[in-house]
Protein backbone atom coordinates (compact mmCIF):
# COMPACT_ATOMS: atom_id res chain seq x y z
CA UNK A 1 0.00 0.00 0.00
CA UNK A 2 1.13 3.50 -1.15
CA UNK A 3 1.93 6.24 1.50
CA UNK A 4 -1.38 8.35 2.14
CA UNK A 5 -1.79 11.90 0.76
CA UNK A 6 -3.43 14.56 3.16
CA UNK A 7 -5.67 16.32 0.89
CA UNK A 8 -7.58 19.58 1.18
CA UNK A 9 -11.59 19.03 1.14
CA UNK A 10 -12.71 22.57 2.29
CA UNK A 11 -11.68 25.51 3.09
CA UNK A 12 -13.53 28.15 5.41
CA UNK A 13 -13.26 31.99 6.66
CA UNK A 14 -14.38 34.20 8.77
CA UNK A 15 -13.57 38.24 9.27
CA UNK A 16 -15.64 40.54 11.73
CA UNK A 17 -17.92 43.55 10.61
CA UNK A 18 -16.06 46.23 12.10
CA UNK A 19 -13.80 47.86 9.63
CA UNK A 20 -10.73 50.16 10.63
CA UNK A 21 -9.39 52.10 8.36
CA UNK A 22 -6.52 53.85 7.76
CA UNK A 23 -8.04 57.28 8.15
CA UNK A 24 -8.97 56.24 11.55
CA UNK A 25 -6.02 55.27 12.52
CA UNK A 26 -4.84 58.92 11.70
CA UNK A 27 -7.24 60.02 14.79
CA UNK A 28 -5.38 57.80 17.22
CA UNK A 29 -1.56 58.33 16.50
CA UNK A 30 0.86 60.29 14.84
CA UNK A 31 0.41 58.20 11.12
CA UNK A 32 -1.52 58.94 7.56
CA UNK A 33 -2.54 56.69 5.07
CA UNK A 34 0.03 57.32 2.03
CA UNK A 35 2.84 55.98 4.88
CA UNK A 36 0.70 53.49 5.71
CA UNK A 37 0.26 52.02 2.44
CA UNK A 38 3.87 52.57 1.34
CA UNK A 39 5.57 50.45 4.16
CA UNK A 40 2.90 47.73 4.37
CA UNK A 41 0.25 47.50 1.63
CA UNK A 42 -2.38 47.80 4.25
CA UNK A 43 -5.39 50.21 3.99
CA UNK A 44 -7.73 48.30 6.25
CA UNK A 45 -8.24 45.52 8.89
CA UNK A 46 -11.06 44.32 10.73
CA UNK A 47 -11.94 44.33 14.60
CA UNK A 48 -13.47 41.70 16.79
CA UNK A 49 -15.98 43.95 18.63
CA UNK A 50 -18.06 43.45 21.84
CA UNK A 51 -17.70 41.80 25.09
CA UNK A 52 -16.87 38.34 26.19
CA UNK A 53 -16.48 37.37 22.20
CA UNK A 54 -13.15 35.93 22.38
CA UNK A 55 -10.76 33.98 19.38
CA UNK A 56 -13.54 31.00 19.51
CA UNK A 57 -16.25 33.34 18.03
CA UNK A 58 -14.47 33.33 15.09
CA UNK A 59 -12.80 30.20 14.72
CA UNK A 60 -16.01 28.09 15.37
CA UNK A 61 -18.10 30.02 12.49
CA UNK A 62 -15.17 28.18 10.35
CA UNK A 63 -15.15 25.25 11.69
CA UNK A 64 -19.07 25.45 11.00
CA UNK A 65 -18.04 25.97 7.39
CA UNK A 66 -15.70 23.35 7.03
CA UNK A 67 -18.41 20.54 8.49
CA UNK A 68 -20.96 21.68 6.24
CA UNK A 69 -18.67 22.03 2.95
CA UNK A 70 -17.26 18.80 3.73
CA UNK A 71 -20.30 16.82 4.44
CA UNK A 72 -18.76 16.38 7.86
CA UNK A 73 -21.64 15.09 10.17
CA UNK A 74 -19.71 16.41 13.96
CA UNK A 75 -19.62 13.10 15.13
CA UNK A 76 -17.48 12.14 12.12
CA UNK A 77 -14.59 14.94 12.85
CA UNK A 78 -11.29 13.14 14.48
CA UNK A 79 -9.30 15.95 15.97
CA UNK A 80 -9.52 19.92 15.51
CA UNK A 81 -6.31 21.78 15.49
CA UNK A 82 -6.06 25.63 16.46
CA UNK A 83 -2.91 27.77 15.38
CA UNK A 84 -3.77 30.62 17.91
CA UNK A 85 -1.18 33.44 20.12
CA UNK A 86 -4.45 35.07 21.09
CA UNK A 87 -6.42 32.10 22.35
CA UNK A 88 -9.93 33.13 24.86
CA UNK A 89 -7.98 31.39 27.49
CA UNK A 90 -4.76 29.68 28.38
CA UNK A 91 -7.22 26.67 29.23
CA UNK A 92 -9.83 25.31 28.04
CA UNK A 93 -8.30 25.46 24.56
CA UNK A 94 -10.03 27.72 21.61
CA UNK A 95 -9.89 24.23 20.01
CA UNK A 96 -11.72 22.55 23.00
CA UNK A 97 -14.45 25.38 23.08
CA UNK A 98 -14.86 25.34 19.20
CA UNK A 99 -14.97 21.04 19.24
CA UNK A 100 -17.47 21.13 21.81
CA UNK A 101 -19.80 23.66 20.26
CA UNK A 102 -20.13 22.01 17.34
CA UNK A 103 -21.15 18.85 19.03
CA UNK A 104 -17.98 16.84 17.95
CA UNK A 105 -17.94 14.66 20.65
CA UNK A 106 -15.68 11.86 19.23
CA UNK A 107 -12.86 14.33 17.79
CA UNK A 108 -9.68 15.28 20.57
CA UNK A 109 -8.56 18.87 19.90
CA UNK A 110 -5.51 21.50 21.07
CA UNK A 111 -4.05 24.85 20.13
CA UNK A 112 -0.95 25.55 18.34
CA UNK A 113 1.39 29.12 18.94
CA UNK A 114 4.10 29.35 16.48
CA UNK A 115 2.88 33.06 16.07
CA UNK A 116 2.36 34.21 12.10
CA UNK A 117 3.68 30.15 10.92
CA UNK A 118 1.44 28.69 13.38
CA UNK A 119 -0.92 27.69 10.32
CA UNK A 120 1.55 25.84 8.18
CA UNK A 121 3.00 24.30 11.96
CA UNK A 122 -0.79 23.22 12.67
CA UNK A 123 -1.63 21.89 8.80
CA UNK A 124 2.03 19.49 8.77
CA UNK A 125 0.86 18.11 12.37
CA UNK A 126 -2.62 17.82 10.50
CA UNK A 127 -1.09 16.07 7.90
CA UNK A 128 1.03 13.75 9.76
CA UNK A 129 -2.62 12.41 11.66
CA UNK A 130 -4.07 11.69 8.37
CA UNK A 131 -0.82 9.77 6.98
CA UNK A 132 -0.87 7.56 10.06
CA UNK A 133 -4.14 6.05 8.72
CA UNK A 134 -5.90 6.18 11.81
CA UNK A 135 -7.83 9.77 11.23
CA UNK A 136 -10.02 10.57 8.28
CA UNK A 137 -11.20 13.88 8.96
CA UNK A 138 -8.90 16.26 10.50
CA UNK A 139 -9.80 20.36 10.93
CA UNK A 140 -7.27 22.59 10.91
CA UNK A 141 -7.58 26.53 11.81
CA UNK A 142 -5.63 29.78 12.20
CA UNK A 143 -7.40 32.51 14.21
CA UNK A 144 -6.12 35.18 16.21
CA UNK A 145 -7.89 38.47 17.64
CA UNK A 146 -4.91 40.88 17.47
CA UNK A 147 -6.76 43.40 18.66
CA UNK A 148 -6.92 41.87 21.58
CA UNK A 149 -3.14 42.31 22.50
CA UNK A 150 -2.56 45.40 20.20
CA UNK A 151 -1.50 48.74 21.88
CA UNK A 152 -3.33 51.27 19.41
CA UNK A 153 -0.84 54.02 21.31
CA UNK A 154 2.04 52.91 19.19
CA UNK A 155 2.19 53.78 15.80
CA UNK A 156 4.26 50.91 14.62
CA UNK A 157 2.71 48.17 15.52
CA UNK A 158 -1.41 49.48 15.65
CA UNK A 159 -1.18 49.90 11.80
CA UNK A 160 -0.27 46.12 11.66
CA UNK A 161 -2.70 44.04 12.73
CA UNK A 162 -6.51 43.15 12.09
CA UNK A 163 -9.10 40.33 13.25
CA UNK A 164 -9.92 36.93 11.39
CA UNK A 165 -10.50 33.59 11.45
CA UNK A 166 -9.95 30.88 8.63
CA UNK A 167 -8.97 26.98 7.82
CA UNK A 168 -9.45 23.80 6.10
CA UNK A 169 -11.00 20.29 6.23
CA UNK A 170 -7.73 17.35 5.58
CA UNK A 171 -9.33 13.92 4.24
CA UNK A 172 -6.94 11.14 3.06
CA UNK A 173 -6.56 11.45 -1.26
CA UNK A 174 -7.47 8.74 -3.36
CA UNK A 175 -5.92 10.40 -6.02
CA UNK A 176 -2.59 11.21 -4.72
CA UNK A 177 -3.47 15.13 -4.50
CA UNK A 178 -2.89 16.85 -1.33
CA UNK A 179 0.61 18.10 1.34
CA UNK A 180 3.62 16.86 -0.37
CA UNK A 181 6.08 18.80 1.64
CA UNK A 182 6.78 20.54 4.71
CA UNK A 183 9.93 22.04 5.85
CA UNK A 184 9.63 23.94 9.26
CA UNK A 185 12.22 26.37 11.48
CA UNK A 186 12.20 27.94 14.49
CA UNK A 187 14.86 29.81 16.75
CA UNK A 188 14.77 31.84 19.71
CA UNK A 189 17.69 34.53 18.20
CA UNK A 190 14.11 36.48 18.04
CA UNK A 191 13.33 36.61 21.40
CA UNK A 192 14.10 39.69 21.92
CA UNK A 193 12.78 41.45 18.63
CA UNK A 194 9.14 40.28 18.72
CA UNK A 195 7.35 38.88 21.59
CA UNK A 196 4.38 39.84 24.30
CA UNK A 197 6.35 39.83 27.72
CA UNK A 198 3.39 39.39 29.97
CA UNK A 199 0.84 36.71 31.08
CA UNK A 200 2.94 33.91 31.12
CA UNK A 201 4.76 32.09 34.27
CA UNK A 202 7.53 34.35 34.26
CA UNK A 203 5.97 37.72 34.45
CA UNK A 204 2.50 36.64 35.36
CA UNK A 205 -0.61 39.81 35.67
CA UNK A 206 0.26 42.02 37.89
CA UNK A 207 -0.23 46.04 38.22
CA UNK A 208 3.29 46.43 37.77
CA UNK A 209 2.93 44.37 34.66
CA UNK A 210 -0.13 46.00 32.90
CA UNK A 211 1.28 49.64 33.77
CA UNK A 212 4.53 48.69 31.95
CA UNK A 213 2.19 47.28 28.92
CA UNK A 214 3.74 44.29 29.32
CA UNK A 215 0.45 42.30 27.96
CA UNK A 216 1.01 44.38 24.50
CA UNK A 217 2.39 42.78 21.28
CA UNK A 218 5.91 44.51 20.83
CA UNK A 219 8.22 44.08 17.95
CA UNK A 220 11.62 45.81 16.61
CA UNK A 221 10.25 46.48 13.30
CA UNK A 222 13.63 47.07 11.44
CA UNK A 223 15.25 44.24 12.57
CA UNK A 224 12.34 41.59 12.06
CA UNK A 225 11.74 42.84 8.71
CA UNK A 226 15.07 42.08 8.05
CA UNK A 227 15.09 38.46 9.40
CA UNK A 228 11.54 37.67 7.69
CA UNK A 229 12.52 39.12 4.55
CA UNK A 230 15.51 36.33 4.30
CA UNK A 231 14.01 33.45 6.24
CA UNK A 232 10.64 33.64 4.24
CA UNK A 233 12.13 33.90 1.04
CA UNK A 234 14.65 31.24 1.44
CA UNK A 235 12.80 28.47 2.99
CA UNK A 236 10.15 29.11 -0.12
CA UNK A 237 13.29 28.33 -2.68
CA UNK A 238 14.13 26.06 -0.51
CA UNK A 239 10.97 23.84 -0.63
CA UNK A 240 10.70 24.57 -4.49
CA UNK A 241 14.43 23.16 -5.35
CA UNK A 242 13.97 20.02 -3.25
CA UNK A 243 10.78 19.15 -5.25
CA UNK A 244 12.04 20.32 -8.54
CA UNK A 245 9.91 23.08 -9.23
CA UNK A 246 10.23 26.10 -11.50
CA UNK A 247 8.60 29.33 -11.00
CA UNK A 248 5.99 28.07 -14.25
CA UNK A 249 5.34 25.30 -12.37
CA UNK A 250 3.31 27.19 -9.09
CA UNK A 251 -0.22 28.29 -9.48
CA UNK A 252 0.22 30.54 -6.27
CA UNK A 253 2.44 31.48 -4.12
CA UNK A 254 0.25 31.61 -0.70
CA UNK A 255 2.25 33.88 1.84
CA UNK A 256 1.81 35.26 5.11
CA UNK A 257 0.28 38.39 5.08
CA UNK A 258 2.79 40.49 7.23
CA UNK A 259 3.78 43.09 4.69
CA UNK A 260 3.57 43.41 0.81
CA UNK A 261 7.57 44.24 0.66
CA UNK A 262 8.59 40.85 2.15
CA UNK A 263 5.73 39.18 0.08
CA UNK A 264 7.37 40.82 -3.44
CA UNK A 265 10.85 39.81 -2.02
CA UNK A 266 10.04 36.17 -1.32
CA UNK A 267 7.85 36.11 -4.80
CA UNK A 268 11.26 37.50 -6.58
CA UNK A 269 13.27 34.65 -4.98
CA UNK A 270 10.91 32.01 -5.98
CA UNK A 271 10.66 33.34 -9.25
CA UNK A 272 6.56 33.83 -9.66
CA UNK A 273 5.05 37.14 -10.96
CA UNK A 274 2.74 39.23 -9.05
CA UNK A 275 -0.51 37.82 -10.70
CA UNK A 276 1.02 34.38 -9.21
CA UNK A 277 0.68 35.67 -5.49
CA UNK A 278 -2.10 35.28 -3.37
CA UNK A 279 -2.50 39.02 -1.90
CA UNK A 280 -5.51 40.01 0.49
CA UNK A 281 -3.05 42.41 3.12
CA UNK A 282 -5.04 45.73 2.07
CA UNK A 283 -8.32 44.14 3.48
CA UNK A 284 -7.17 42.91 6.68
CA UNK A 285 -3.65 43.75 7.65
CA UNK A 286 -1.91 40.77 9.21
CA UNK A 287 -4.15 38.46 11.14
CA UNK A 288 -1.52 36.08 11.99
CA UNK A 289 -2.13 32.62 12.09
CA UNK A 290 -5.28 33.42 9.83
CA UNK A 291 -3.34 35.19 6.81
CA UNK A 292 -2.72 31.80 4.81
CA UNK A 293 -5.93 30.07 5.19
CA UNK A 294 -8.04 33.46 4.17
CA UNK A 295 -6.09 34.15 1.33
CA UNK A 296 -7.16 30.21 0.18
CA UNK A 297 -10.39 30.93 1.32
CA UNK A 298 -10.77 34.53 -0.76
CA UNK A 299 -9.12 33.08 -3.97
CA UNK A 300 -10.46 29.27 -3.50
CA UNK A 301 -13.04 29.97 -6.68
CA UNK A 302 -9.70 30.74 -9.05
CA UNK A 303 -7.97 27.54 -7.51
CA UNK A 304 -8.20 23.95 -9.51
CA UNK A 305 -7.74 20.24 -9.30
CA UNK A 306 -4.11 19.92 -8.96
CA UNK A 307 -2.93 23.35 -8.64
CA UNK A 308 0.34 23.93 -7.25
CA UNK A 309 0.79 25.90 -4.32
CA UNK A 310 3.65 26.88 -1.87
CA UNK A 311 2.53 28.46 1.00
CA UNK A 312 5.42 29.95 3.27
CA UNK A 313 5.32 32.06 6.60
CA UNK A 314 7.71 34.09 8.80
CA UNK A 315 6.35 34.59 12.34
CA UNK A 316 7.45 35.59 16.40
CA UNK A 317 9.32 33.17 17.48
CA UNK A 318 11.22 33.18 15.29
CA UNK A 319 9.54 30.45 13.53
CA UNK A 320 9.18 30.04 9.41
CA UNK A 321 8.13 27.61 7.17
CA UNK A 322 7.10 26.65 3.64
CA UNK A 323 4.59 23.96 1.89
CA UNK A 324 3.84 22.90 -1.09
CA UNK A 325 0.38 20.91 -2.22
CA UNK A 326 -1.36 20.30 -4.73
CA UNK A 327 -5.09 21.52 -4.24
CA UNK A 328 -7.41 18.39 -3.95
CA UNK A 329 -11.01 19.48 -5.74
Amino acid sequence: MGSIVPGITAVGGYVPDYILTNQELEKLVDTNDEWITSRTGIKERRILKGEQQGTSVMAVKVLQQLLEKSGTDPKELDAVIVATITPDYFFPTTANLITSEVGAVNAFSFDMGAACSGFIFALETGANYIRSGNYKKVAVIGADKMSSITNYSDRNSCILFGDGAAGVMLEPNAEGLGIYDTILRSDAVGKELIYLKGGGSVNPPTHQSIDAGLHNFYQDGKSVFKYAVTCMADVAAEIMQKNNLTGDDIKFLVPHQANKRIIDATANRMGVGPEKVMLNIQKYGNTTAATIPLCLYDYEDQLKKGDNLVLAAFGGGFTWGSMYLKWAY
